[in-house]
């Protein structure tokens, strides 16, 4: 059976949440490997139209929340000082002038970047341990994002993976997530950014930035008890999205408000089979926030 066609925004900058997995068994990523990853991703970052807002890496996968630029926000001389970046000290690299269209498309394209991310990694994990094939599953899962509430609910449930998963009780403490390596690094070399697109964060402060977004994961990363969970008759709500694998940040496809996901679906309606016009599905505890797809929870 062919594949589905990726969904890719173009002509306007689109923020993505990408899942890959290592397609080997157990938890593989040490903290080596983890950290010659977050490199990978700091360089890329650096040459791709890629706004890294968060990540995750995690012992079996990675998450990365990207916002991709269109390719005509960039002038030709900003191409040749990333085409610099890119080969580094290779003086045999010389860019033409009939190259600029390739490298302006190439860096601007989301498979691109996630497939230059997976390959340079392999390529260090095969060598560390002495081993060949293919180290990533063939295929990375992405999620369109849409701005404001959905963008900063879905960075935050990226940021308590570490924290669902039991390594540690507090996302900062976890250097391999966005909110760790805010906190641990003082954001090195500006690899990620705090424009989250919400009102809220028009303040020019980045230190303002970062302890507004701070707060606000650790009020959806609270527990709570049977008592207040009876209180509730035990429904879904805004903080336990975040206590739970679910299923909405990573399969849905499309994420965000009613009109955004509409207005996607109709831009990529062609790549679906299915005949039935499919409608925006409001996401239980999340006000004003819809997927395209309608899931069963997975806790």
């Amino acid at each position: 059976m062919p594949r589905i066609a990726r969904m890719k925004v173009k002509g306007e900058p689109a923020v993505y949440h990408v899942i890959t997995r290592t397609a080997l068994d157990g938890f593989v990523l040490g903290d080596v490997e983890k950290d010659y990853l977050v490199n990978i991703m700091r360089h890329l970052s650096a040459i791709y139209f890629a706004e890294v807002l968060g990540f995750s890496a995690m012992g079996n996968h990675l998450h990365i929340l990207v916002r991709m630029r269109p390719c005509e926000e960039y002038s030709d001389e900003e191409i040749r000082k990333r085409f610099k970046l890119y080969y580094g000290d290779d003086e045999e690299q010389e860019l033409m002038e009939g190259q600029i269209p390739h490298f302006r498309e190439k860096w601007a394209n989301l498979s691109e970047y996630i497939k230059e991310i997976k390959q340079g990694f392999s390529r260090f994990y095969n060598k560390r341990h002495n081993r060949k094939g293919y180290f990533w599953s063939d295929r990375f899962k992405s999620v369109i994002v849409d701005n404001g509430e959905t963008l900063i609910n879905c960075l935050a449930y990226i940021d308590l993976n570490a924290v669902r998963a039991g390594i540690v009780k507090k996302p900062e403490k976890y250097r391999w997530c966005s909110l760790g390596y805010h906190i641990q690094t003082n954001n090195k070399e500006g690899f990620l950014s705090l424009d989250l697109g919400l009102i809220e964060f028009g303040i020019k402060d980045e230190r303002e930035r970062l302890r507004y977004y701070r707060r606000f994961v650790y009020e959806k990363g609270s527990l709570k008890g049977v008592k207040k969970e009876r209180q509730k008759d035990f429904d879904i709500g805004r903080v336990d999205r975040f206590k739970y694998r679910t299923r909405y940040f990573s399969d849905s496809g499309v994420i965000g408000s009613k009109a955004y996901v509409e207005r996607i679906y109709q831009a990529f309606k062609h790549h679906f089979t299915a005949k039935r016009e499919k409608r925006p599905k409001v996401i239980e505890g999340l006000n004003g926030v819809y997927s395209l797809k309608g899931l069963s929870e997975n806790r």
